[in-house]
């Protein structure tokens, strides 16, 4: 799950955002179009591959603490 500083759970479109997210991760993509932009972000998985934060701001960085 995103970390809430990176994407609010209360915003109107988060279920499409984490099933897009989901869909990208179980296809294998590295990254997925963010239903609202357009743009590309980064899936936890590539993340997690990258093995380190990059202190970019992500939504999906698995890095964060609590």
């Amino acid at each position: 799950m995103p970390h809430r500083s990176r994407l609010d759970p209360s915003r109107p479109d988060y279920d499409v955002i984490l099933a897009a997210h989901e869909a990208a991760v179980r296809a294998g993509e590295p990254t997925y179009r963010d239903p609202l932009s357009g743009l590309s972000v980064l899936t936890a998985a590539t993340h997690l591959a990258r093995g380190e934060c990059c202190s970019s701001g992500c939504r999906h960085c698995p890095y964060l603490d609590d």
